[in-house]
Protein backbone atom coordinates (compact mmCIF):
# COMPACT_ATOMS: atom_id res chain seq x y z
CA UNK A 1 0.00 0.00 0.00
CA UNK A 2 1.37 3.27 -1.12
CA UNK A 3 0.87 6.36 0.96
CA UNK A 4 0.16 9.52 -0.86
CA UNK A 5 1.58 12.59 0.72
CA UNK A 6 -0.09 15.81 -0.14
CA UNK A 7 2.22 18.70 -0.61
CA UNK A 8 1.33 21.69 1.43
CA UNK A 9 0.78 24.80 -0.55
CA UNK A 10 3.89 26.90 -0.32
CA UNK A 11 3.21 30.57 -0.06
CA UNK A 12 5.69 32.89 -1.54
CA UNK A 13 6.78 35.64 0.82
CA UNK A 14 5.01 38.87 0.07
CA UNK A 15 7.17 41.95 -0.10
CA UNK A 16 5.96 44.35 2.50
CA UNK A 17 5.40 47.92 1.65
CA UNK A 18 7.53 49.67 4.17
CA UNK A 19 7.86 53.23 3.04
CA UNK A 20 6.55 54.33 6.42
CA UNK A 21 7.58 51.51 8.72
CA UNK A 22 11.02 50.70 7.36
CA UNK A 23 12.25 54.23 6.83
CA UNK A 24 15.06 55.22 9.15
CA UNK A 25 13.84 57.16 12.09
CA UNK A 26 15.73 60.38 12.66
CA UNK A 27 18.07 60.50 15.62
CA UNK A 28 15.96 61.75 18.54
CA UNK A 29 18.69 64.13 19.69
CA UNK A 30 19.09 65.68 16.26
CA UNK A 31 15.35 65.92 15.77
CA UNK A 32 14.89 67.66 19.09
CA UNK A 33 17.78 70.11 18.64
CA UNK A 34 16.89 73.72 19.30
CA UNK A 35 18.66 76.98 18.61
CA UNK A 36 19.90 78.44 21.88
CA UNK A 37 21.25 82.00 21.89
CA UNK A 38 23.90 82.92 24.42
CA UNK A 39 24.43 86.61 25.22
CA UNK A 40 26.88 88.53 27.36
CA UNK A 41 27.66 92.21 27.91
CA UNK A 42 31.26 93.14 27.04
CA UNK A 43 33.01 96.18 25.62
CA UNK A 44 33.09 96.52 21.85
CA UNK A 45 36.29 95.18 20.29
CA UNK A 46 36.74 92.25 22.67
CA UNK A 47 37.31 88.70 21.48
CA UNK A 48 34.30 86.90 22.94
CA UNK A 49 33.49 83.18 22.70
CA UNK A 50 31.15 80.70 24.35
CA UNK A 51 32.60 77.35 25.42
CA UNK A 52 30.98 74.42 27.16
CA UNK A 53 30.14 70.77 27.18
CA UNK A 54 28.48 71.19 23.79
CA UNK A 55 31.80 72.05 22.09
CA UNK A 56 34.21 70.11 24.33
CA UNK A 57 35.15 73.32 26.19
CA UNK A 58 37.03 74.63 23.15
CA UNK A 59 37.72 78.30 24.05
CA UNK A 60 37.65 79.47 20.42
CA UNK A 61 35.11 77.12 18.81
CA UNK A 62 32.09 79.45 18.91
CA UNK A 63 32.84 83.14 18.37
CA UNK A 64 30.21 85.59 19.53
CA UNK A 65 29.15 88.57 17.42
CA UNK A 66 28.87 92.11 18.77
CA UNK A 67 25.38 93.61 18.46
CA UNK A 68 25.91 97.40 18.49
CA UNK A 69 22.24 98.26 19.05
CA UNK A 70 22.07 96.35 22.33
CA UNK A 71 25.74 96.45 23.31
CA UNK A 72 25.95 92.70 23.76
CA UNK A 73 27.75 89.78 22.18
CA UNK A 74 25.58 86.89 20.97
CA UNK A 75 26.03 83.42 19.52
CA UNK A 76 23.48 80.77 18.62
CA UNK A 77 24.21 77.08 19.16
CA UNK A 78 22.01 74.15 18.12
CA UNK A 79 21.52 71.94 21.18
CA UNK A 80 19.55 68.77 21.87
CA UNK A 81 17.37 68.58 24.95
CA UNK A 82 19.49 68.24 28.08
CA UNK A 83 21.54 70.12 30.66
CA UNK A 84 24.79 71.82 29.65
CA UNK A 85 27.56 73.64 31.50
CA UNK A 86 29.20 76.61 29.79
CA UNK A 87 31.33 79.73 30.24
CA UNK A 88 32.23 82.79 28.23
CA UNK A 89 35.82 83.46 27.20
CA UNK A 90 36.43 87.20 26.95
CA UNK A 91 39.91 88.16 25.73
CA UNK A 92 41.20 84.83 27.05
CA UNK A 93 39.56 85.11 30.48
CA UNK A 94 36.99 82.46 31.40
CA UNK A 95 33.82 83.97 32.92
CA UNK A 96 30.61 82.44 34.23
CA UNK A 97 27.44 84.01 32.84
CA UNK A 98 26.74 86.98 35.16
CA UNK A 99 23.05 86.91 34.21
CA UNK A 100 22.50 83.20 34.94
CA UNK A 101 22.24 82.31 38.63
CA UNK A 102 22.17 78.60 37.76
CA UNK A 103 25.78 77.47 38.28
CA UNK A 104 27.83 74.56 39.60
CA UNK A 105 31.33 74.39 41.07
CA UNK A 106 34.00 73.01 38.75
CA UNK A 107 37.38 71.34 39.33
CA UNK A 108 39.18 74.65 38.74
CA UNK A 109 37.79 76.19 41.94
CA UNK A 110 35.37 78.44 40.02
CA UNK A 111 31.83 78.05 38.72
CA UNK A 112 30.32 76.99 35.40
CA UNK A 113 26.98 78.37 34.28
CA UNK A 114 24.27 75.79 33.60
CA UNK A 115 21.52 75.87 30.99
CA UNK A 116 18.70 73.38 30.52
CA UNK A 117 17.32 72.86 27.04
CA UNK A 118 13.83 71.32 26.91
Amino acid sequence: MKKTIKKAAVKKPVAKKCAKTCAKKPDAKKAAAKNVTFTVHADKGKAVYVAGEFNKWNPTAKKMTYKAKSGIYAATVKLAAGTYQYKFVIDGTWCADPENANAVANDQGTFNSVIEVK
